[in-house]
Formats: structure tokens, sequence, C-alpha cells
């Protein structure tokens, strides 16, 4: 830095110091010329007019330098007017100087220095804007079972039940949708959680096969509740892996869930894993209402939710982070969700490169 610094120094004094030179011997060659041109007229005129060689020769010069340095002191104040624009928040002015010398270097750098400091005022807006839709999410979502846990409890505070059925129901639609706060809360602190940079991954040693065959026997009660068939597609063959176990478990989990959720019923929910050398895939397919293009395309924003009309009898709706989660998870792991959309069949993809080994003695990413 400081190399270039004393290289762009040199360079400018240099010219600095030819531009001198050339006004000297120019302004010299222009004095000799006229007083040789004089001299042919009248020698005893020069004689007379010597006294004036010295003024007249420093004019020549002062106006030879000006001539050269024109253009440099031009540009110098372009660049001081173009400065002061973009210093009064017009950071979309550019400076137009098209040299190749220090100069030019100087007004290429102020432009990419304005454009640099557009995008981060860009990106500080955007993460401003995030930070209002995350706050106006939390917000709303948590409002409802809130409201719901108050209303109950006002109407056991004041006896407004009418038997002991009415009490028992009361206590447990307050226990419901405190489980339900509980559990969005749940998903706010592992969303912000995994997006944060220093997120860990605690990698050990696991089957994949025997991961998922674990939350197949879960869910299956689940889903017979919820009219749906759960088909798994697993094989036998282990596929081992180093993995974060129970953050994998995380993501699948949120896929399912989300597809008991919104499948049509009666239906198929079907969990099939594939493995190679290389990478290792779990799908996760069922039946639901078909989306539009723009509702695909935020399926995966926080908070979103593709359809905020629909209730499912036994399962509460969440925070619209579920989707958001499971991505961040398999992101960390180096892998990617995708999904396939047509005709409402839905194909959830999670992909990862397989790790025989522990990448990092620390397990820190």
């Amino acid at each position: 830095m400081m190399g270039n610094l004393f290289k762009g120094t040199r360079k400018i004094q240099i010219s600095i110091l030819l531009i001198s030179m050339i006004s000297f011997f120019s302004a010299l060659l222009m004095t000799s010329s006229i007083q040789y041109v004089i001299y042919k007229i009248n020698p005893y005129l020069l004689i007379n007019l010597a006294y004036f060689s010295v003024p007249f020769f420093t004019v020549l010069f002062v106006l030879v330098f000006w001539a050269l340095t024109r253009r440099m002191v031009t540009d110098l104040i372009t660049l001081e007017q173009g400065l002061h624009i973009m210093s009064e928040g017009n950071l979309d002015y550019r400076v137009s100087i098209r040299r190749r010398d220090e100069i030019g270097r100087v007004a290429i750098n102020i432009n990419l220095m304005a454009e640099r400091l557009k995008r981060q005022i860009v990106k500080e807006r955007e993460a401003e804007r995030s930070k209002m839709e995350l706050i106006t999410g939390i917000s709303h979502d948590l409002r409802t079972p809130l409201t719901s846990i108050i209303g109950y409890i006002d109407l056991l505070k004041t006896e407004s039940f009418q038997s002991k059925e009415e009490y028992t129901r009361f206590l447990q639609n307050t226990s419901n949708k405190a489980v339900h706060l509980k559990k969005m809360l749940d998903d706010l602190f592992d969303y912000t959680r995994l997006t944060a940079k220093e997120t860990q991954l605690h990698l050990e040693s696991i089957d994949v096969t025997k991961l998922l065959a674990q939350l197949y026997f879960e869910f299956e009660p689940l889903a017979q509740e919820q009219g749906l068939v759960l088909d798994s597609k697993l094989g036998q063959t282990p596929i081992i892996t180093y993995a974060d176990n129970e953050k994998l478990a995380r993501a699948i989990d949120n896929l399912l869930m989300n597809a008991l959720k919104y499948s049509i019923k009666p239906g198929i929910v079907s969990i099939e894993l594939n493995g190679d050398d290389d990478h290792i895939r779990v799908t996760i397919k069922n039946r639901g209402n078909s989306l539009t293009q723009e509702q695909e395309n935020r399926l995966f924003e926080r908070f979103y939710k593709a359809d905020q009309a629909r209730s499912t009898e036994g399962l509460q709706t969440g925070a619209g982070l579920g989707l958001a989660i499971a991505r961040n998870i398999i992101e960390l792991h180096e892998g990617s969700l995708t999904l396939q959309h047509n005709n409402g069949i839905f194909a959830f993809t999670l992909q990862w490169p397989v790790q025989t080994s522990l990448p990092y003695p620390s397990n820190k990413l």
C-alpha cells in the first residue's frame, strides 16, 4: 500500500517537473527567437529592449505552464466537484475523467467508492426492512395464541364455565395454546441461532437409514390421525456419514410436519432415501393444493405461509419458519434443499455431501 502511494507520488512529481522543464525551454526558445528577429530588424532596438527580456521570458513561461497544466487543473476541479456531489448523498453520480495517469485512477477509485457505498446503503436498508418484517412477523404470530391463552385464563378466573367438562376443555385449550406458543418461540430461537455466523455443528458418525426409520416410527401414528398413509422407501443398507444428528433430524422433522399439514386427505406421504459415494438425498413427497409461481418462489421465506386461511385439524399452524430452518440446517452441512412442484405433487429433496471423517477437529463452521 505504501509502495503504491510512493510510486504514485513520484509519478506526479515527475510529471510536474517535466511540464516545468518544457515550459522553461519553450519560453527560452520563444524569447531567443523573438530577440533574434528584433536583432535582424534593428540591432540597436534589441539593446533598448534588453531590460524587458527577463519579464518577457517570465510571462512566456507562465503562459506555457498554464496551458500545459490547464487540463490537469480542470480534472482536479472535476474530481472535487464530484466528491462534493457524492458527499451530499447523490451516489448515482459518476466522475467522467478519461485519463490513464494517476488522476484517472483516482477518478476510477472515486467511482468505485461511490458504487460500494451505494451497495452498502442498499444492504443496510434491506437489513432494516428485514428486521422490521421480523418484528412484524413475530408480533403477528405470537399475538394469536397469546390472546387465546389470556381469554381462556379470564374464563377460568371468573368461573365462566357451565360444567366440569367445559372447565376441562378450557384448561386443555389453554395448555394447547401455551405449547403452541412455546413451539413458535423455539422455532424463532432456532432460526436466529442457525442464521448466526458463529453457529456450530456437533458432527458425529450417524446412520441416516436408522435416523429416518426412527422418524418414520414417530410420525406414523400422527399421519394416521390425519387420514394419511406414511410410506417409506429407505432400504436396509446403512448409510454412514458425519453430521449433526439433532439438527439433521430437525430439518427432516420440519419437512414431514409440513407434508402432514398441507396434504390432501386422504393421501400418501412418502419418505425416500438415496445415496452414492458422494451425496445423500432424502426426498419427502405429498399431494397438496397447487401453488402459484409466486407462492412457490416465496415458500422458503421466513414467516411466509402459502395458505394463511387453511387450518389443519389436530396440527397447529406454525410461524412459517419450518422450511427456512430446514434449509439453513442443510446449508450448514454444505448441502441444499430444493422443491419440485407439478400439479399439486410436492417433492422436497435434502441433499448433502457424504463426510467419511471429521473435516474440522473443532466441529466449528
